[in-house]
């Protein structure tokens, strides 16, 4: 991507590449003596993660995202990998009972997660009900058809698809072991080459730091929750996570929620799951039988 860059150290017996993608500082940490093999592996990394950013980003005008939100009804052709996209965000749907939608992005629109205590009224978010719904989308493997007014948005799942994505690039490569962070969404190839684990902190949303840290060897973590991204008024927190329904914040959800899966895809999509049961969540991460970190 234009002005895309990594930046490289080396410390602690590793190479960490540094950049940002998704609107989110993001490394790769890999453990290998070569500084040009370092990089290479960074590089590759770090371009699988802005190639899906410039896919799917609905920020852009240059993309299929672009094309599907902006066919006023007609269908739009897609390509396989855009397919398995929607064929995952179809399956989350159904899992939800249709609280993971990915046709919800629209009321962003109403609100503004920034920060600061600008509660939309009722009236724009009702205005907005009738743009939102999985159900009326059409789609094969070769097409989509959005009926017009209504969006696609893959925020929900992308960055967890490209940790995976940068994850098995790596494993691919060779022996040399390695972790991929995207926002606080990783996976791993595996140990360390001495058998250690790698450390993952656990944000603590109350002090927007860290509270505590993992021992992780295989699989990913993801987290989500509201600790960056919310509104409060009248010392009232609305988290970013939002009940398609109604428009409105899901009541009595965590702060934060973070699950342990072989996957990061799994793991974020869990973690989401969770704080849309809102009062529930610690029961549905209970039943799920996954490692899970649950912050009120």
């Amino acid at each position: 991507m234009a002005g895309a860059r990594l930046e490289m150290q080396r410390g602690e017996g590793l190479w960490r590449g540094r950049f940002k993608a998704m609107a989110s500082p993001c490394e790769v940490l890999v453990e290998v003596d070569d500084a040009g093999e370092a990089r290479r592996l960074c590089e590759m990394a770090a371009a699988e993660a802005w190639r899906i950013e410039h896919k799917f980003s609905r920020y852009r005008d240059d993309n299929v995202v672009f094309r599907i939100n902006n066919g006023a009804g007609k269908r739009v052709e897609i390509d396989a990998e855009t397919a398995r996209l929607l064929a995952f965000a179809a399956q989350c749907y159904e899992l939800s009972d249709g609280l993971f939608d990915v046709t919800s992005g629209v009321l962003r629109k109403a609100w503004r997660f920034d920060g600061g205590e600008a509660v939309p009224d009722a009236g724009s978010i009702e205005a907005l009900l009738p743009r939102i719904g999985w159900s009326k989308v059409r789609w094969t493997s070769g097409y989509v058809e959005l009926p017009q007014g209504m969006e696609l948005d893959f925020g929900g799942i992308g960055k967890e698809y490209a940790v995976d994505r940068a994850q098995q690039l790596l494993a691919d490569a060779g022996r040399s072991p390695a972790l991929v962070n995207l926002g606080g969404d990783l996976a791993v190839t595996g140990a360390r080459a001495d058998g250690r684990p790698w450390r993952a902190g656990i944000e603590d949303p109350a002090r927007q730091g860290v509270r505590g840290a993992l021992a992780v060897s295989s699989g990913a973590l993801a987290t989500s929750g509201d600790t960056y991204r919310y509104v409060l008024k009248d010392e009232v927190r609305y988290g970013h996570v939002l009940d398609p329904r109604t428009g409105w914040p899901v009541p009595g959800a965590p702060r934060s929620v973070t699950v342990a899966a072989p996957n990061c895809t799994q793991a974020g999509m869990l973690a989401t799951f969770a704080l849309l049961k809102g009062a529930g969540a610690e029961a549905f991460l209970a039943a799920q039988g996954l490692p899970h970190w649950c912050v009120r």
